[in-house]
């Protein structure tokens, strides 16, 4: 075994987990699942089968990772965060075939409590803050705060927040990074 899974751990026969990665204490991997290498699943993490989690990713304590979630390289799932597959769930009501399908981009934070709504693509480098709720797509390096997550500012791929105006035209350096903001959209740059 190329991971390390703790005694009290659940990997089901059939899932994929790369070199180096770390499933703790009471996880629950399905056996469809595939998991990148140098990944951590925290206490209480849950991957269900249709799910794939890229390198280097950050799963911290009670996080479910539902069917048709999909986490890109590098990705912090902060603890306690929540993913959902279905928009109108009940339970007289069986909706497994209206899941929606959820991406989360290389590098995007989602903070402790945060809850993903189904549906939405959370774009590169973006950081949703604690106790946000995502209702929609986010776009790449956006700051996203409250209930419902609303645009409060633009953020490096270190996680320091630019000096960028939500709308317009600017530009930004963080470190060695340069950022150009155009059409409502950051980029990183080379320069």
């Amino acid at each position: 075994m190329s991971y390390f899974a703790h005694d009290s751990a659940i990997v089901d026969e059939g899932a994929s987990i790369g070199e180096g990665s770390r499933v703790w204490h009471f996880a629950h991997v399905c056996g469809g699942a595939r998991i990148g290498k140098r990944v951590s699943l925290g206490q209480n993490v849950f991957v269900a089968n249709r799910v794939t989690i890229g390198d280097d990713c950050k799963v911290q304590n009670n996080v479910s990772v539902y069917d048709d979630v999909t986490l890109e390289d590098g990705v912090f799932c902060g603890p306690s965060m929540v993913f959902t597959n279905v928009v109108n769930p009940r339970a007289e009501v069986s909706r497994k075939d209206e899941y929606r399908p959820t991406l989360v981009r290389r590098g995007a934070t989602i903070g402790a409590n945060a809850t993903i709504v189904c549906g939405a693509t959370i774009g590169e480098y973006a950081f949703i803050g604690a106790g946000a709720v995502v209702t929609g797509d986010v776009a790449p390096h956006a700051l996203m705060l409250g209930v419902p997550a609303r645009h409060v500012g633009w953020i490096s791929r270190s996680g320091k927040r630019l000096g960028l105006p939500l709308e317009g035209e600017g530009e930004a350096r963080c470190g060695a990074d340069y950022y150009v903001m155009s059409g409502g959209q950051v980029w990183r740059s080379e320069g």
